[in-house]
């Protein structure tokens, strides 16, 4: 049987079967896995190719590029008061630019071992500094390094602001690139050189190395260009003309780096001598204030190199700063000086005065002066003795000392038997508070006083309880911040403080008071104001407050807060000669204080006549404070009347005319009298 025969063209081609919903066969065919990954390449440097030109875009409107390349403007600070008024303008000590050609190979090799040791090799961005840095940061005892390249800190300098943020930090980075391809390494060394700060107001190699060598760049040594390379660092904190020592040391971590880069070795380093000082000072055009000089070097810290005009604001309130001088002005001093600073519970300084006047002498007493306190330093000894489970209630012997090689004696040899510890307190009995420091422990007072933020030295004897260790003022001010904060420390400042992150606000978080040992202090310090030593300071608003007089009451000082507000005064002669007429703390410094205040937080007072503040007139209000079944009772007796103190109870009764002649022949009147009470030392 013959099979009928096929054609194999004419049978049909049976395809692979597809998946339901697939769809017809692609006319084109399947990519190659290289042809696949060449695409994904394509895509990826399109995106990258897009995203650079959004930044460029982005950067060409909020930082011009063309900006980098031109001359940098010379730096100036105005410093703006709170509710801004101006309150300085500083500009520069500026001179030419340095050529790298002309200095000696140490010179920049200083820099670039300390601030960017790879500075030849990288783009402008270092990574692997960033990531050394990170780690350091990471596990330091808090230290910190930062990552930025020489070049990053000159596009910084060039127009950008000194704040931490990331998108300032990425139009650094943008902007060194951009720098790294237009400029050579020298080009962008000798602008870096000619345009960084290096503290006392100097900008740039030449006038750093004119004002502090007295000195061409070209001739600076490598001991001279370690220390100005040290500078770099913290500027004004590190300036050698006041941190010789802080210079000197950091210095000698830039010669080690140097070593660590090879420019030099380690023979060379070891014989290598400190470098020696030739100030070369530079006239300051401008005039300023006591504040503005104590903030100054803060601000141009913050500011950083950044170049043009800058507008810093301070924490400074212009209205009570004028009447701060106003009060100081008023005050009967004689020739003794006067300092006062204020400043709101968390530290901000809102006035401050540091003379008579600023134009003919620019010391600023209220920080740079360092004085006894008296008995202001016994709000330490008594929180000592709170924090030793002591109450205002307990007592305390008010006698002489008889016993011991230490014998200290209350002011004009008075004294009052055993007495509670607010008495002692508001009398500012100098045995009693001798006593408790001998009870509580020297160790424990030095304690409190560390806690609360005085850093001056501390003897560490019985004397310590009367204020013989001298302290700025300042300090003062800050400890009895703290009391009115209820948290310590409390650090001066006057500058808003910069945001911290999580990591520096944990470290550097303060400790509270407990509320049974924050009561007591304010009682004390109420009683002293109000029923004390210093009630010629008190006010109708809620005082708090403490007198100070040292020996032969060469300082006298008045501490102390109300209103939310911290204020301390302080007189005297700048050779620590007596002020005349034995004064005290109660008397003009408390004048001072109350008249400041009461116009500082709008409480109208009645001002006092010249002839009312004569400074012989010490604490003119006599006291008398008793204990009762009713509370704590407080007579005080002037030329005007009496006052009556009970409990937070007060009633006044004045005398508004004087009484008529007695008859003719009869006996004088007897007039009621009671000695003032002063805290002055033996």
């Amino acid at each position: 049987m013959i099979e009928p025969m096929h054609d194999p063209v004419a049978e049909p081609v049976i395809s692979d079967p597809r998946a339901f919903g697939e769809g017809p066969p692609s006319a084109f065919a399947r990519p190659t896995p290289w042809r696949r990954r060449l695409q994904i390449f394509g895509w990826i440097v399109a995106a990258g190719l897009a995203l650079l030109m959004i930044l460029i875009a982005w950067l060409a409107v909020t930082a011009p590029l063309s900006r980098s390349l031109k001359p940098i403007a010379p730096p100036s600070i105005s410093l703006m008061s709170a509710d801004g008024h101006l309150i300085a303008r500083r500009g520069a000590v500026i001179d030419r630019p340095v050529t790298v050609g002309e200095l000696p190979a140490h010179v920049p090799q200083a820099f670039m071992a300390i601030e960017d040791r790879r500075f030849q090799s990288h783009w402008g961005v270092d990574p692997r500094g960033i990531a050394r840095a990170m780690w350091h940061n990471l596990w330091s005892d808090g230290a910190s390094q930062g990552g930025s390249t020489i070049t990053q800190q000159l596009a910084k300098g060039v127009f950008l602001s000194s704040d931490r943020t990331f998108g300032r930090k990425a139009r650094e980075a943008l902007i060194a690139l951009w720098l790294e391809v237009w400029l050579t390494k020298d080009q962008i060394m000798e602008r870096y050189l000619s345009n960084v700060y290096f503290g006392d107001n100097v900008y740039g190699l030449r006038a750093a190395a004119r004002h502090y060598f007295n000195r061409s760049p070209d001739r600076l040594t490598i001991p001279q260009a370690a220390m100005l390379a040290g500078l770099l660092k913290a500027p004004s904190r590190l300036a050698p003309t006041t941190n010789l020592k802080g210079a000197r040391a950091r210095a000698a971590l830039v010669t080690q780096a140097m070593v660590d880069a090879g420019y030099i070795s380690q023979a060379e380093r070891n014989a290598l001598s400190p470098a020696r000082l030739n100030v070369h000072e530079e006239a300051d055009p401008t005039s300023g204030t006591y504040f503005a000089d104590w903030v100054l070097p803060q601000a141009r810290d913050r500011a950083g190199a950044v170049y043009g005009e800058q507008e810093i604001a301070t924490t400074l309130d212009w209205r009570i700063q004028r009447l701060a001088e106003a009060a100081v002005r008023r005050a009967p001093l004689g020739q003794a000086q006067a300092a006062l600073v204020a400043m709101k519970p968390d530290g901000s300084v809102v006035a401050m005065v540091g003379g008579k006047n600023y134009a003919r002498s620019s010391f600023n007493r209220a920080v740079q002066a360092k004085r006894q306190p008296g008995s202001t330093f016994k709000l330490f000894v008594y929180l000592a003795a709170f924090r030793a489970g002591m109450s205002p209630d307990d007592m305390i012997e008010d006698t002489p000392i008889t016993t011991g090689t230490y014998r200290p004696a209350n002011h004009g040899g008075k004294y009052r038997g055993r007495i509670t510890l607010r008495q002692a307190f508001a009398a500012s009995s100098n045995v009693a508070a001798v006593r408790l420091t001998q009870k509580v422990g020297v160790d424990n007072v030095i304690k409190v006083a560390r806690d609360l933020g005085v850093t001056a030295p501390l003897t560490e004897d019985l004397s310590l309880a009367l204020g013989t260790s001298e302290i700025p003022l300042i300090e003062l001010a800050e400890a009895y911040a703290a009391v009115a904060a209820g948290s310590y420390p409390v650090m001066a400042h006057g500058l808003p403080p910069e945001e911290q992150g999580w990591f520096e606000r944990l470290m550097q978080r303060q400790r509270r008071f407990s509320e049974d040992q924050l009561e007591m202090i304010r009682d004390l310090l109420s009683s002293a104001a109000n029923r004390g030593t210093g009630s010629a300071a008190a006010l109708r608003t809620s005082t708090f407050g403490k007198t100070g007089t040292t020996q032969d009451s060469r300082d006298a000082i008045f501490v102390g807060y109300a209103g939310g507000l911290v204020t301390a005064v302080w007189i005297g002669n700048d050779d620590n000669a007596p002020l005349p007429g034995g004064a005290a703390g109660g008397g003009v410094p408390a004048r001072i204080w109350r008249n400041f205040m009461s116009g500082a937080i709008n409480e109208p007072v009645e001002d006092t006549s010249d002839a009312e503040q004569d400074p012989d007139l010490v604490n003119a209000i006599a006291n008398i404070a008793v204990e009762s079944g009713i509370g704590n009772v407080g007579v005080g007796v002037d030329e005007n009347g009496m006052t009556l103190n009970i409990g937070p109870n007060q009633i006044r009764l004045p005398v508004d005319r004087p009484a008529p002649p007695p008859p003719q022949g009869a006996p004088p009147p007897i007039v009621p009298t009671q000695p003032e009470e002063s805290d002055g030392q033996p």
